[in-house]
């Protein structure tokens, strides 16, 4: 399948960053339906550390990333990793191009909060984290606790839990209900 996708990571030498699990469980969902995914470093490095200290590489830096260009945006949640997020500029431009053109965003955990707070969550449904749930309220959305909700193009989520789920519904929209279902048997989803 020709789909690419975009995961924006966040690397600190002092602090912590983005959720591994949440970030990972949706590159495995989505590669085993063979749907490419691109791991992509806002930093000023390809190597990311996790909020748990667990080192990745990325694929691509932002700056020689397109990000119009993804079928999907997928930012994972955690800490200060969804504030670097928040914070990038870049980041952000695309997030609400995306909302007013109509095309995919995905957010779990702390990172819908981001969404929230640019406004574009307004009048939708969508959840996140129960500590972020305040936020998605303040930004006008009406905050809902199922494990993944799904308002036109964003799709949002809640934590490491809900990840997986995320990444079968994410296979859903791309590739259709069986494709889905073949990828919730690879891992052996008994929910």
């Amino acid at each position: 399948h020709g789909s690419e996708h975009s995961f924006p990571t966040r690397r600190s030498s002092d602090l912590t960053g983005f959720e591994e699990v949440e970030a990972l469980a949706v590159v495995d969902a989505l590669y085993r339906a063979g749907i490419r995914a691109d791991l992509i470093s806002i930093e000023n490095e390809r190597h990311v550390v996790s909020s748990h200290g667990i080192k990745l590489v990325s694929d691509l830096m932002l700056e020689d990333a397109d990000l119009a260009s993804y079928t999907v945006v997928f930012l994972p949640g955690g800490m200060p990793g969804t504030l670097g997020l928040k914070a990038n500029e870049r980041v952000r431009e695309e997030l609400a191009r995306r909302a007013s053109s109509g095309e995919k965003t995905a957010a779990i955990c702390a990172a819908p909060s981001i969404l929230a707070e640019l406004g574009v969550l307004q009048g939708k449904r969508a959840t996140a984290n129960p500590g972020f749930m305040a936020a998605l309220s303040a930004g006008g959305a009406q905050a809902e606790t199922t494990p993944v909700v799904v308002d036109g193009n964003i799709v949002t989520s809640r934590g490491a839990g809900t990840a997986l789920e995320l990444g079968f519904e994410l296979v859903r929209q791309l590739l259709g209900d069986e494709a889905a279902q073949q990828v919730r048997e690879s891992v052996v989803w008994e929910h």
